[in-house]
């Protein structure tokens, strides 16, 4: 009846709004009412768990973080649900209780924590508290005597996606302990520059690790880290098993007041940025995003009878606060994979009964680039959820594996703004709704890609996008949505706050993406501002030039960046090219497609065959190394092409080729 009450003012103003051309944003005034019914219900039920929190009693498990009041209401009223499922082992909400409370204590005890308040938790620590200094000489490789933890101190972990992973990291929240996420593949400097970016007091380790770890355990013994390993393997090398420790604990909940925060505010946690342009960097997570990440899934319509795929890293925010603390918000069962595997994927499915799939983008374009097979056919898969998603790859995801819905996202390790795509508008990454942009506001500005800043007008304030023009997402920095930087030194958050954006004295978070609201209101992603170079004084945006070379049948995947041309101001398109097999390049059709679908200023200037194409492991394309590697032929062991603008055809970049492009010869 409510629907129809608001559909009959909509019909008599039909005239009117399409004489105005308001009717293609209200159009969609249905969905977006439904998501904002959606999104104020989790506010409202997420404030009033906060607020039942700080009211309870201080020795309950209720009265600690969020992590732990919500694990222990779930092992209360669900304790038989499965919660975790990982390869042939099953953990209920109850045992994932058990075990993180185990953890708990055996970290409680490497702070010499007797069970008394004046042993307090994270109420009366400082931030960066550390360790005492390692007794021992640590060139020995030696056993050491493992120095005490300090309430609040920052315990790092190097540990692959599985049970344990989940364990320590709610048994460390329960402790009142910050928790590192290191990621698995780094090793000696990067490795280091993590540990003393968040001055980790601590560090556990997977025992598969050990050998590629032991050049560093002299180093990491330096630092005065308290080392734990996960496995027996650990006391070869003078390390103490943490898992063992943890077993001859009880599983009686710890007291709340240990893990609850001052503030909403505090650092609970530290995520590392992927680091494609630099050293990784430690991005400050506040008990309040952990509590508003509970309310993810729900946000995407998903359920307690829902079971999830996760397949992604766990030290990376989407498969631990979106993924994990997700699904505990809703109190529903998680597949977690290690590994992502494509031929794996569909049985996975069809064993565990999947409903739900979270991905990033890559893993999608993985699954319709394989051979079709039985097991991808009756699936229960009715929602995939995730970012990164190209509209190419989300037609042929649909087509071939529907009926299925996509729920596309954007959002940021340290940013305080978010976007969904609730009606499933293919290629779209969210919705500027006005209903939208007053629960999370946000606003899109113009950018000069020469100057890589914000445009300014006469008064000096930043200028709105027009619709379909493209603009730099910033999003305002309040209580509710606030921007905490980086562990470290201030200037490592330089160009992340713009001030004075529309009014004296406002801040703003500086996302560094460009995106497009179109005249429908729906967000598209446009660019990387890092991403988007100038060539023949115009702006070319990588993903449109990826999106019509991924048209071609024959090429599988395509990375496009900018590279710099000795004599020529801006940078030169280049693509990297991986075929389809048994596909051959075809040089002729690529031309004839690039000229007919970019304008002369947007067509690669080169290409690079690959046999497959470099990225981070979180599947993001290495732009800034391939563009740091350019085009030598000499240098580069992989076939290179070259536009030649007067022949109109990519031919093989010579050395004969490359010298006449360098001496001016050659036009491009």
């Amino acid at each position: 009846m409510a629907a129809l009450l608001l559909l009959l003012p909509l019909l008599l103003l039909l005239p009117l709004l399409l004489k105005l051309d308001l009717w293609p944003q209200l159009r969609w005034l249905p969905a977006d009412l439904a998501f904002t019914v959606r999104a104020l219900r989790c506010k409202r039920a997420l404030r009033d768990s906060a607020l039942a929190a700080a009211a309870a009693d201080p020795e309950s498990p209720e009265g600690g973080c969020s992590l732990a009041w919500r694990l222990a209401h779930l092992a209360r009223e669900r304790p038989a649900h499965t919660f975790l499922i990982h390869g042939a082992r099953r953990f209920s909400y109850a045992d994932a209780e058990s075990e993180s409370n185990r953890a708990a204590r055996a970290f409680l005890r490497a702070r010499g924590w007797a069970g008394g308040r004046g042993h307090s938790g994270t109420r009366s620590t400082k931030e960066g508290a550390g360790a005492a200094p390692v007794a021992g000489d640590p060139e020995t490789g030696g056993e050491t005597t493992a120095p005490s933890l300090a309430p609040g101190a920052t315990v790092a972990l190097l540990l692959p996606a599985g049970p344990e992973f989940v364990w320590l990291w709610f048994g460390l929240a329960k402790a009142g302990l910050r928790t590192a996420f290191v990621p698995t593949a780094l090793r000696r400097g990067p490795l280091l520059h993590c540990l003393r970016s968040c001055r980790a007091s601590a560090l556990v380790l997977a025992s598969e690790f050990l050998e590629s770890l032991e050049p560093d355990l002299p180093a990491l013994r330096a630092m005065g880290l308290h080392l734990w390993a996960t496995g027996p393997e650990a006391h070869l090398a003078g390390i103490s098993n943490l898992l063992s420790e943890a077993a001859a604990q009880v599983d009686e909940p710890v007291p709340g007041y240990l893990s609850a925060p001052q503030s909403m505010m505090d650092t609970c946690l530290y995520i590392f940025t992927s680091g494609t342009t630099g050293l990784p960097k430690a991005a400050r997570i506040s008990h309040l995003k952990v509590l508003q990440c509970q309310g993810f899934y729900q946000l995407c319509g998903v359920h307690q009878k829902d079971v999830i795929y996760l397949a992604l890293p766990l030290y990376h925010m989407s498969g631990s606060l979106l993924g994990i603390v997700g699904c505990l918000g809703i109190g529903a069962t998680v597949v977690l994979k290690p590994r992502f595997s494509a031929s794996q994927f569909w049985e996975d499915c069809q064993k565990h009964g999947v409903t739900v799939f979270q991905y990033i983008g890559e893993l999608c374009r993985y699954l319709v680039n394989q051979p079709p097979s039985q097991a991808e056919r009756g699936h229960k898969v009715r929602l995939a959820v995730g970012s990164g998603l190209r509209p190419d790859t989300w037609e042929r995801f649909v087509r071939r594996f529907g009926p299925l819905q996509i729920l596309e996202t954007y959002g940021m390790t340290e940013g305080n703004v978010a976007t969904f795509n609730y009606t499933g508008q293919q290629g779209a990454v969210g919705r500027a709704s006005w209903l939208y942009k007053h629960l999370f506001p946000f606003s899109l500005i113009r950018y000069d890609v020469l100057t890589g800043e914000p445009v300014r007008n006469a008064q000096g304030r930043c200028v709105a996008t027009a619709p379909g023009e493209p603009g730099l997402l910033v999003a305002p920095v309040s209580q509710q949505s606030p921007f905490l930087g980086y562990a470290g030194a201030p200037e490592l958050a330089q160009g992340k706050l713009l001030k004075d954006v529309f009014w004296p004295g406002d801040v703003f978070f500086n996302t560094g993406d460009l995106l497009v609201c179109d005249k429908q209101g729906f967000l598209h992603f446009h660019d990387r501002t890092g991403d988007t170079f100038r060539w023949k004084g115009e702006n070319v945006a990588t993903t449109e030039v990826a999106e019509v070379l991924e048209a071609l049948n024959f090429l599988q995947e395509v990375n496009v960046y900018g590279v710099s041309v000795p004599g020529h101001e801006g940078r030169a398109g280049m693509a990297a090219l991986a075929l389809r097999p048994p596909q051959a390049l075809d040089l002729v059709q690529l031309y004839a497609h690039v000229s007919e679908n970019l304008p002369p200023y947007a067509r690669p200037r080169f290409l690079r065959l690959q046999e497959s194409l470099a990225t981070t492991e979180t599947f993001k394309q290495q732009k800034v190394r391939m563009a740091n590697e350019g085009f030598d032929p000499s240098a580069l062991p992989d076939p290179l092409y070259v536009l030649d603008q007067e022949v109109g055809a990519y031919l093989p970049l010579t050395p004969a080729r490359y010298n006449a492009l360098l001496s001016g010869d050659l036009r491009i």
